[in-house]
């Protein structure tokens, strides 16, 4: 059995509700193990016979989308990935003057090296982004909310589906779930 950290894109926001009881309900009616949930934004470990990600994702989006009643783009990663991430992620010095925040975008799959290159070309102040394999460390010395390089822009900009989490998330499932 194989284990993943699942990524739901745009759960809970925008009146697009799922509780994560049900979610997990869902899930180990439907043969997958060990289901946790991690705050409400959409974050599950799961377990699995599955051994591809992209099996596991389509799996996961299109069984909680069903119960939903809405499309759910669901994005997985191995647990071991996850601390790897963070580390990878703090060796990369702040870019940004002042008090800055940083988030990651998990996406779909990697992105074409020619919009890698744009995206880190990304020219507004206040704001940068660094594509690391499949994932976008984002930073912001401006408010999130008012940031202009939000998810739909990276999207639009890589060509592929992303979520993004601020790195407290991410270092907290990094550490709950990452061995």
């Amino acid at each position: 059995m194989g284990r993943y950290v699942v990524f739901l894109r745009a759960v809970n926001v925008g009146g697009r509700t799922l509780k994560m009881a049900d979610a997990r309900k869902v899930l180990q009616d439907n043969d997958f193990g060990d289901v946790e949930s991690h705050i409400q934004t959409g974050n599950f470990l799961v377990e699995t016979a599955m051994r591809s990600v992209t099996k596991v994702e389509q799996a996961v989006g299109r069984l909680l989308g069903a119960h939903a009643g809405y499309d759910i783009v669901a994005i997985a990663r191995r647990p071991a990935e996850l601390p790897a991430l963070v580390a990878e992620v703090d060796a990369i010095p702040v870019a940004l003057q002042g008090e800055t925040s940083r988030y990651v975008s998990f996406c779909a799959t990697a992105p074409p090296a020619a919009r890698a290159a744009g995206l880190e070309e990304w020219d507004s102040a206040g704001e940068r982004a660094r594509v690391i394999g499949k994932d976008v460390l984002m930073e912001y010395a401006v408010p999130f909310h008012e940031a202009k390089l939000t998810g739909p822009r990276i999207e639009k900009v890589l060509g592929v589906p992303g979520t993004a989490r601020n790195m407290t998330v991410v270092r907290a499932l990094a550490q709950k779930w990452g061995s």
